[in-house]
């Protein structure tokens, strides 16, 4: 009877997820579908987004913003997947056992602290040190960047470290009993064994620096402008859709629900080809 019971249960609970989905999909569908049928696929392709207050229409173009997520997000992997890597590493099979808990409770106060306050670290502290390295005025991409991988840094670490803590300890002894050295017991047992939990790690935070709002709106810039260098002010889907939905009517309206389709459907498509791709070739246990 239990059994059962369980087995109902967990049935109902994926339903209900599947069930979420496709409401999300269909709201977002439903409601683009003015801004679908008046720009159609050039919407993908258009760098204009300006409203006409008179009649209440406009030209609206989703390029710049989803060029902006795209890069934003790509800058936030590139930086935190070998750091977060490299924590992971060091806590599991490096670190001295008295630093391993502080240093694990740190990692997870990091991953709890709101966006918005990395978003105003980021502008009052960090801008100033980017713009004086890289040039700029410290307001662009490239900050939005550093700072959203910080944010994923201690997510990506986190369960990188508790797939790695999996590894069974007869398998590390066992290498190291035939003359492996650590290095070659990190990269040859502990990284295959955990390679799944690594690499839902990595997806679990590419979803997250794909959708983050509120600290990138504090740093990109919020402007509807195509980079030209990694400096340069842009924004991002989440950050337009916060700015503009509040004041958006009508074909505005209709084009903010167009790219949160997008960005559902892009996060969709990202996230499902890196399980396909990389558990597809042996990350599987």
């Amino acid at each position: 009877m239990r059994g059962r019971l369980f087995r109902d249960f967990s049935l109902l609970s994926t339903t209900i997820i599947l069930l979420l989905l496709i409401g999300i999909f269909s709201i977002l569908f439903s409601y683009a579908q003015e801004s679908m049928h008046t720009f159609g696929f050039d919407f993908l392709y258009s760098e204009v987004w300006e409203a006409d207050e008179d009649d209440e229409g406009g030209v609206f173009g989703g390029y710049i913003p989803i060029l902006g997520t795209l890069l934003s997000t790509l800058i936030a992997m590139i930086i935190a997947t070998p750091i977060a890597m490299g924590i992971a590493v060091f806590l599991t099979e490096i670190a001295h056992e008295k630093i391993v808990k502080p240093f694990s409770i740190a990692i997870e106060l990091l991953a709890a602290i709101p966006s918005i306050i990395y978003g105003m670290w980021g502008l009052f502290y960090f801008a100033p040190i980017v713009q004086s390295l890289f040039g700029g005025n410290g307001v662009g991409l490239l900050t939005a960047g550093i700072v959203l991988a910080i944010m994923i840094v201690p997510f990506m670490a986190a369960i990188s470290r508790d797939s790695m803590n999996a590894t069974p300890s007869v398998l590390k002894e066992s290498a190291y009993a035939i003359g492996a050295t650590k290095f070659e017991v990190i990269k040859d047992v502990v990284m295959p064994y955990s390679k799944s939990g690594i690499i839902g790690s990595m997806i679990l935070s590419l979803g997250r620096a794909l959708g983050e709002t509120m600290a990138v709106a504090f740093l990109i810039g919020s402007v509807m402008s195509v980079v030209s260098k990694v400096t340069d002010p842009t924004t991002s889907i989440p950050v337009l859709l916060a700015n503009n939905f509040a004041e958006a009517q009508d074909l505005e309206l209709s084009s903010i629900y167009y790219l949160a389709l997008i960005l559902f459907v892009v996060s969709f498509i990202i996230i499902t080809l890196a399980k396909v791709y990389f558990l597809g070739r042996g990350g599987k246990k």
